[in-house]
């Protein structure tokens, strides 16, 4: 019998049904300490009680009224994210790759009416990860998510990252934007050069292009800022952010400037869910917490701690570690063992790990952790290794 259940998922034999701060607790019981957070979503731990009184509150008012009427709880947020980023407008959504949807049809858009309808194909770069519709995938150029869905969307070239006059020689002109993720998470914590970054700003500018950054997961403070653009002294001229915007719920964002949503007016795009009440109160309730004046020091300082621990890691444990990547607590460890089996390793031990390209497992714990629960991680993290240490001293033998 087919799964009532549409088996897309390899999904874990474990359920959770509780989690409090930076852990989870199974049906059986047991407790993990979460280092994947929902793959980068719940930025504030399990339950935070910020979070959950925003969500009740909002729930015994009003849950959905649709875009066709005024939506206060969007006004305010939109206004706080302007003061706060680049931004001098915002499109709320509910996930990631709709926010992505939007940033594809506002640069197409831009150029339009710019009276460019010529351009309409965005560069983006090899290992990028942009979603799971037709056009995210198609954006993100990887066989293994294209393969049996038909021709790739037309609109996206891929090129390798880190060559700029690589990039300048991909530019047509049929080129409208380019997209690119600061930090490739899905590709394996793989961290773009800040002069590289800075380089494609510069090659926007000179060819009248739109730099679209996707930072649905380096966003909300995962990097040590509250975006990672922030590092780079420079900005984007669009940008997707999902993931920790809500601290759990299903929210999404496309932020722009003016000029670049120039062409967005009445009737070019919409949403049904997006941006509803719901939505709104505990996004900007998840805006207060990281916004705080402590949170993103913290998070500076408790990632460089949990950083300085890896590297003691693989100096431990040579045979199975090879390398540290990322930036605040967005990392990963690329490894000499299959990533498939120590994430399964290290369930074992009771610590979640989200897997990624190049052989790499990604390290994305709450923003709320502490020393504590660091080295607690490393713990767990030792013991996997251990056991792929002790298979391979008895193959040996």
């Amino acid at each position: 019998m087919f799964p009532s259940l549409l088996p897309t998922y390899n999904r874990a034999d474990v359920a959770f049904v509780r989690g409090e701060g930076p852990y989870l607790f199974a049906e059986d019981g047991k407790r993990y300490l979460d280092f994947g957070a929902g793959i980068a979503v719940n930025a504030f731990g399990h339950a935070h009680p910020k979070l959950v009184a925003a969500l009740t509150e909002q729930a015994t008012k009003l849950w959905h009224t649709s875009n066709l009427y005024r939506v206060p709880g969007q006004e305010a947020l939109s206004k706080r994210l302007v003061e706060v980023t680049f931004a001098d407008t915002a499109f709320f959504t509910n996930s990631g790759v709709e926010a992505c949807e939007c940033a594809f049809k506002m640069a197409r858009r831009y150029q339009y009416v710019s009276g460019h309808p010529e351009r309409f194909r965005i560069l983006c770069f090899e290992g990028a990860f942009h979603g799971r519709t037709l056009a995210g995938i198609a954006a993100g150029g990887q066989a293994k998510y294209l393969e049996g869905f038909g021709p790739k969307v037309d609109g996206f070239d891929s090129i390798p990252a880190g060559n700029l006059k690589g990039v300048e020689t991909a530019i047509t002109p049929e080129t409208a934007a380019i997209l690119v993720e600061p930090v490739q998470g899905e590709g394996g914590i793989r961290v773009l050069a800040p002069e590289f970054l800075r380089g494609l700003r510069k090659l926007c500018d000179r060819h009248g292009l739109l730099l679209i950054f996707d930072e649905i997961q380096t966003g909300v403070g995962r990097t040590g800022k509250l975006f990672a653009y922030e590092w780079l002294g420079i900005a984007p001229d669009i940008m997707a952010v999902a993931k920790g915007i809500g601290g759990g719920f299903p929210v999404g964002v496309c932020l722009a400037t003016a000029e670049a949503a120039k062409g967005m007016t009445a009737g070019t795009h919409g949403t049904t869910y997006g941006g509803n009440p719901l939505g709104m109160a505990v996004a900007a309730a998840a805006l207060d917490l990281v916004l705080a004046p402590d949170f993103l020091p913290h998070v500076q300082a408790i990632g460089n701690y949990l950083n300085q621990q890896l590297s003691g890691l693989l100096s431990e444990h040579p045979s199975v570690f090879e390398e540290v990547r990322g930036q605040g607590l967005m990392l990963g460890l690329k490894l000499k063992v299959p990533n498939t089996e120590f994430v399964a390793a290290a369930r074992k031990e009771g610590l979640l790990l989200v897997g990624a390209g190049d052989n790499v497992v990604r390290l994305l714990p709450p923003l709320i952790i502490e020393e504590t629960q660091v080295r607690e991680a490393m713990a767990m993290l030792s013991s996997a290794a251990k056991s792929f240490e002790a298979k391979s001293k008895t193959q040996n033998t």
